[in-house]
């Protein structure tokens, strides 16, 4: 009897384990750049190196439309945005590939480099999405009918930018984030259910850029970073009050990365005038830049904190190289022309680097040196090799224009 009740036990441990893994997985929201926006992903069990002929394609979907939209996931099901006859639809996915549902929610960008721009952003059973055109709009997840609906651009008397809105909408708490970039309302913060009006910002009364903003909630006054047409800007989240900003200076107003955050530091780049760190102070409401770096130039392809280190891409409008960076003394470790200018996600000590050229690269991650372990050619799809990749469940989802693939990642 006491061996059937162990063996009882035992049953309900396994049982109990298979359904807090089975709760936490479908629990698991993917929005831009991963959970937090840092392009760090948390998989177990990837493969160290890939075959010759690169990773085994598993399933692609070829009828996307144009866009460079990313993969949001949520309840294992996969959502992105595309663009067909000037018209923005968003796509679910089930983890096979099998096309779920397809819903048209309006005009998208069509002026230049077409198509969608801005990941979904998924929040407690509703989605979240930005057009190129301004249009913020709130599905339900289940049935994906429009809860609500406002155009940023004409709700808050600011005009688009050259390159149309590119950006993923920012959830904290109740609020969401947007960046219509007037010069009255420049930030503002929505109820992430109605749509309605928390607050205003003016920001420094300048355009939108091409950026995502980053919360950062752990400071005596907790901040919203965002990057507008020629600054970097901190405000309080509660009241969008400014409490600090610096000039980001670029070329055309491209500013399209989101910025890093880590031990009371701000790290971020831009087209072409370079790297730079802030040190937050005062609880955060005050800030100084404490180095630079005038030839790391990143247009829009992201990176990431591993250990005490930055690696980087470089590909503004200056040396398309890669860089390992001392996150608190800025000293350049290694400066390497490798695969060019790319898109860099990371998962444990191996980046995982897409080329504008098609280039897939699994490279590990040292401060010592840059080692290209594999790589592949991504050839299907359409268009600019811009998409930031990502990772669900040992898969490797990757966009190039119409096409999604996804591709085996495991050992």
């Amino acid at each position: 009897m006491k061996k059937d009740f162990i063996i009882s036990i035992i049953f309900s441990l396994l049982v109990l384990s298979a359904c807090t893994k089975k709760i936490n997985e479908e629990s698991t929201v993917i929005q831009w750049r991963g959970t937090d926006r840092t392009g760090i992903y948390h998989e177990t069990g990837l493969a160290t190196s890939w075959a010759e002929d690169g990773l085994e394609l598993l399933w692609h979907f070829d009828e996307l439309g144009d866009g460079h939209s990313s993969v949001a996931v949520s309840k294992n099901k996969l959502y992105v945005a595309g663009m067909t006859d000037g018209k923005g639809h968003l796509f679910v996915f089930d983890l096979n590939g099998k096309l779920l549902n397809k819903i048209e929610y309006g005009d998208e960008w069509d002026v230049n480099f077409f198509g969608t721009r801005g990941t979904p952003t998924i929040s407690d059973g509703k989605i979240y999405i930005i057009s190129g055109v301004g249009d913020l709009i709130c599905f339900d997840e289940r049935n994906l009918n429009v809860i609500w609906q406002r155009n940023i651009l004409e709700d808050f008397d600011a005009k688009n930018i050259t390159w149309g809105i590119t950006e993923s909408p920012l959830i904290i708490g109740d609020t969401i984030i947007a960046t219509p970039g007037g010069e009255v309302h420049n930030v503002v913060a929505l109820n992430k259910h109605n749509g309605e009006l928390i607050w205003s910002s003016p920001g420094v009364g300048e355009s939108a850029s091409y950026t995502s903003p980053l919360y950062i909630p752990d400071l005596e006054a907790p901040l919203i970073v965002q990057l507008t047409a020629q600054h970097i800007i901190g405000l309080e989240a509660k009241t969008g009050k400014v409490l600090w900003s610096h000039e980001s200076r670029s070329t055309h107003s491209i500013n399209a990365n989101t910025p890093l955050y880590h031990d009371n530091m701000i790290f971020w780049t831009n087209v072409n005038s370079g790297a730079f760190m802030l040190r937050l102070s005062n609880g955060g409401r005050d800030s100084e830049i404490i180095w630079e770096i005038p030839d790391l130039n990143n247009m829009q392809g992201g990176y990431v904190k591993i250990g005490d280190y930055i690696y980087s891409s470089s590909g503004g409008y200056g040396k398309h190289d890669w860089y390992c960076i001392n996150w608190y003394t800025g000293k350049i470790m290694w400066q390497k022309p490798v695969i060019g200018t790319s898109v860099v996600i990371a998962n444990d000590d191996f980046l995982f680097g897409y080329s504008d050229r098609g280039i897939m690269a699994l490279m590990k991650a040292a401060p010592s040196t840059l080692d290209i372990i594999s790589q592949f050619e991504v050839t299907l799809g359409t268009d600019q090799h811009w998409a930031h990749p990502v990772l669900y469940r040992g898969v490797l989802y990757v966009r190039r224009g119409n096409t999604l693939m996804a591709y085996n990642a495991k050992q």
